[in-house]
């Protein structure tokens, strides 16, 4: 993380930066934009939550010797099905993949080293474009995810001639009902830029200020570039990470902090 070794730890002083995502995902990079002198503004847009329910899940572990691949699209997927896997036992001949490196370091965490990654962007599309997702035919594919969510994997593993079942194991809820915190912090010149790492929570920050003249002069930084797109049709001011994860995102910030 060359900037912010080379940086005060007043790079970021007088610069407020609000965080979108969940309170217990925030912690690591809160405690780089402090570091390097700036004010962090918790205002989490996506709440992970159990479900009511599961009992579909559990049939998907019961059945799991049957898969020959499972695919994890995020960590929050790993954390919230692994120790069930583990209980049930999970077969040798089962394969994994994951949709970035942070979910692979992850699965690593319960025993699972060997972790098909996209190389490139971390998508659904990178990892469709791996050799070992083009000759899936026959096989069949367990994708763990939270509830709802993209289907360009799924659909596109099933048009290959894959048998593609999803094992939902957590929800997503918004947390919030308004942007006054932000539109206040603005107004008192105590907001410079927002942090936004998933679609979903773009969505969720556009539709509660959707029509806020305070948003078209914060800039808003994401992780990807799937994630600048609807912002960008608004024409508002977004910057994408040239990696994810917390150093490339505090390194985005620093550079950035320039224009100030």
């Amino acid at each position: 993380m060359a900037l912010l070794d080379t940086e005060s730890n007043t790079a970021l002083a007088n610069i407020s930066i609000a965080i979108t995502r969940p309170i217990n995902q925030a912690t690591k990079l809160t405690q780089l934009i402090q570091a390097a002198g700036g004010n962090v503004i918790p205002f989490s847009l996506i709440e992970i939550t159990p479900l009511n329910d599961y009992k579909q899940f559990e049939s998907v572990i019961n059945i799991i010797h049957q898969y020959d691949w499972v695919i994890f699209i995020s960590s929050n997927a790993v954390h919230n099905s692994m120790p069930m896997f583990i209980k049930k036992g999970v077969p040798s001949t089962l394969k994994f993949a994951a949709i970035g490196p942070v979910t692979a370091k992850e699965l690593g965490q319960f025993g699972i080293e060997k972790v098909l990654i996209p190389k490139g962007n971390f998508d659904s599309e990178s990892l469709l474009s791996l050799p070992e997702m083009q000759g899936v035919k026959g096989k069949k594919i367990l994708i763990v995810r939270g509830v709802g969510g993209r289907e360009v994997l799924a659909n596109t593993l099933k048009s290959r001639g894959a048998t593609v079942n999803f094992g939902e194991c957590y929800q997503r809820i918004n947390p919030q009902t308004n942007c006054d915190i932000l539109a206040n912090a603005y107004a008192n010149q105590q907001l410079q830029s927002i942090i936004v790492t998933s679609s979903e929570a773009m969505r969720h920050l556009l539709d509660l200020a959707y029509e806020a003249t305070w948003l078209q002069n914060i800039t808003i930084c994401v992780s990807h570039v799937r994630i600048a797109e609807l912002p960008l049709k608004m024409g508002l001011k977004v910057i994408i990470a040239k990696a994810p994860g917390d150093t490339a995102m505090i390194d985005l910030l620093l550079k950035t902090h320039i224009k100030f």
